[in-house]
């Protein structure tokens, strides 16, 4: 997997950007508010079509953008995977022209030159994103785990993003029937047709997920050892609402070899069925993917209640790159690495791990305030910009 050139109009600071990228490392420098963290932010976009950052995609539009009648972002790519080219357009397009005030937003997604959905584009391009404030997906609410897997697994399993999609209309639509079901005391029978869709795509999630975290397991626990230099075991602890899988991965004692979706869906509809008056009574449903939990334990320890700053910036890295390598086991490509500020609060032995890591032919592209952050040898291998202000200037080449 390769990015081969991007081009970015009116996206955040960047009014005009256009740039070919180096196969390898490239090496982002400049000083804190320049646009490094929207750059990485932006490529990320290519990959799942939502925003790492932004809580709507309004936020994405240059504020200069703003003052016209028709605000368009255009974010462009070029991409090579498995030895075919491709490109990547997105558009966000304001129409502020309406008469009664209501701007409209409508987001374009054209692949080749063909338009798709976010569906069905997802996936053509793979990437892997550290922020500094990612420490919210071990210190965070379950919501943030939730919201790390789905960004994954949206990338690399077929229908996924869907599945995710049919769901969530489907807890909406079940949820708003069993507020009515409490107040007009109507046929319970009417919930048959959510609990079916409900359980059907809510079994797909949950089996994408388990069989996710199996695989990844392994990877993360080598990484997070090679890391922490044997200090450190790192495992998953994965928590759902139904009572069909282990607690721990990679553990002796797992038994969830023998799931499968429609075992999975069979348990689902019988659990809906047995808690349905209770679930009338509070108005809402209260099992499924959207309960999942995920916990990291370190040597046993949770993590995310008891862990130190490194610890868990360390713990996140590991799962970064664990999730890299997953990826290519499950596509065959590698994806684009985006790391930012990834060093800054890394030991001198963990920043020389990491490094000597991502000196292996994969791209990737890191920010740093500091290049003296970076050994000596290694700036010497990769190519360097600088930005500012939003304009990137290559420095020195590779």
């Amino acid at each position: 997997m390769r990015l081969n050139h991007l081009t970015l109009t009116n996206y955040r600071a960047f009014s005009r950007l256009d740039m070919d990228l180096p196969r390898r490392i490239l090496l982002l420098v400049g000083a804190n508010a320049q646009g490094k963290t929207s750059l990485l932010e932006a490529i990320y976009f290519f990959s799942t079509f939502t925003s790492i950052q932004a809580s709507n995609d309004r936020q994405l539009i240059n504020f200069l953008a703003l003052n016209e009648p028709l605000a368009v972002t255009r974010l462009l790519a070029e991409i090579e995977k498995k030895e075919k080219k491709h490109q990547i357009e997105i558009r966000l397009i304001l129409d502020q022209s309406n008469n009664n005030g209501n701007a409209r937003l409508r987001k374009e997604i054209l692949i080749d030159g063909v338009k798709r959905s976010a569906h069905q584009a997802v996936g053509l391009f793979n990437a892997v994103i550290f922020l500094p404030n990612m420490t919210r997906i071990i210190e965070g609410g379950p919501d943030e785990r939730r919201r790390y897997l789905n960004l994954a697994l949206a990338q690399t399993v077929p229908g996924y993003a869907q599945a995710l999609s049919d769901y969530a209309q489907a807890i909406s639509q079940r949820n708003a029937l069993l507020k009515q079901l409490a107040e007009r005391s109507s046929d319970p029978a009417q919930l048959d047709y959510w609990d079916e869709l409900t359980a059907d795509r809510g079994a797909f999630i949950l089996f994408q997920r388990i069989q996710a975290l199996e695989e990844m397991q392994s990877i993360l626990t080598q990484t997070h050892r090679h890391l922490t230099r044997d200090k450190e075991i790192l495992h998953f602890n994965f928590q759902s609402s139904l009572e069909i899988t282990p607690t721990f991965f990679g553990s002796p004692d797992q038994n969830q070899n023998h799931l499968n979706v429609e075992k999975i869906k069979s348990n689902f509809l019988e659990e809906l069925k047995l808690k349905r008056r209770e679930e009338i009574a509070r108005g809402v449903t209260t099992i499924g993917p959207h309960r999942d939990e995920l916990r990291f334990l370190s040597n046993q320890i949770d993590l995310g209640i008891y862990g130190s700053r490194g610890q868990i910036r360390t713990a996140l890295l590991s799962l970064k790159l664990a999730e890299v390598e997953w990826m290519f086991q499950k596509t065959g490509e590698y994806p684009v690495l985006l790391l930012d500020e990834t060093l800054a609060e890394l030991d001198v032995e963990r920043r020389a791990d990491l490094l000597s890591y991502l000196n292996n032919g994969k791209q990737a592209i890191l920010t740093t305030t500091d290049l003296d952050l970076f050994e000596p040898d290694f700036v010497q291998t990769a190519d360097i910009w600088q930005i500012h202000g939003g304009l990137v200037k290559p420095e020195k080449q590779g």
